[in-house]
């Protein structure tokens, strides 16, 4: 039952995706790069995300454990930047159909890996052949969407 509540929000997410990698590349021309764009991207969803904190928690929170928390943390910011940026330069170089199927591949293995090994504190979810074989999947469809 869980699953089925929490899909419409998944594909929500993902259909906001291409929208905004296609946003996001128009507006890279307005600001006059693709670093701006992304920055001005990145300054927008933080503005919306500290308004919606204050919101939801009605209180400043305690930023004691976010700042004593492990140095990887704090990737995930520096991570999604390089994201955005990247989406800003190929989309229109490659189109949003292909950014997105190449960009999902890179997740799919990475997810793998992470599931495999636990990392960052995952639960464990082994390699199977057939989750494996869900990745090479989703690699040939994307092949045949750049393709075709």
């Amino acid at each position: 039952m869980t699953w089925l509540l929490l899909l419409p929000m998944a594909l929500a997410a993902g259909m906001a995706l291409p929208t905004q990698f296609a946003i996001n590349s128009q507006l890279r021309n307005a600001a006059g790069g693709p670093v701006l764009a992304a920055g001005i991207s990145f300054l927008v969803g933080t503005v919306v995300l500290l308004g919606a904190t204050l919101v939801v928690r009605r209180a400043v929170p305690d930023l004691g454990p976010v700042l004593n928390a492990p140095w990887w943390m704090w990737t995930g910011g520096l991570l999604g930047a390089g994201f955005v940026l990247a989406s800003v330069i190929l989309t229109p170089r490659l189109g949003a159909a292909t950014t997105i199927g190449l960009f999902l591949t890179g997740q799919v293995i990475a997810s793998i890996i992470i599931d495999h090994f636990g990392l960052f504190r995952v639960a464990v979810q082994e390699a199977t052949p057939p989750r494996l074989l869900g990745a090479l999947l989703v690699i040939a469809g994307v092949f045949l969407v750049q393709r075709f």
